[in-house]
């Protein structure tokens, strides 16, 4: 059984950074494509980004393109999202996921497997 375990969410102000990892277990890390999403309240969970099994390719929505940074350390089985110059619409729940498949794919219905969310908000 695929476990999703997120870290490093929580409180900062607009324009800082944050981290947010996912420690993966359960099977072999490096197969598979895995993704960041978010949801904020009364909206839609949306992919953040995604990247492939080996980390050569990632897909990131217009919205976060130049600020947050994927990447996956196969050998630590995790999975990590940089955000720098946070906004406030950037506030919502962010999950890990992973799939069962190598490419990188914004599409929810890829992902098989789901965290349980970290909170990141962000004060104006």
């Amino acid at each position: 059984q695929v476990q999703l375990v997120e870290s490093g969410g929580g409180l900062v102000q607009a324009g800082d950074s944050l981290r947010v990892s996912c420690a993966a277990s359960g099977r072999t890390f490096g197969g598979y494509a895995m993704a960041w999403f978010r949801q904020a309240p009364g909206k839609g969970r949306e992919c953040v980004v995604t990247i492939d099994w080996i980390g050569e390719t990632s897909v990131y929505a217009d919205s976060v393109k130049g600020r947050f940074t994927i990447s996956r350390d196969n050998a630590k089985n995790t999975l990590y999202l940089q955000m720098n110059d946070l906004k406030p619409e950037d506030a919502a729940v962010y999950y890990c996921a992973a799939s069962n498949y190598r490419s990188a794919d914004y599409r929810t219905g890829q992902y098989a497997y789901w965290g349980q969310g970290t909170q990141v908000t962000v004060s104006s």
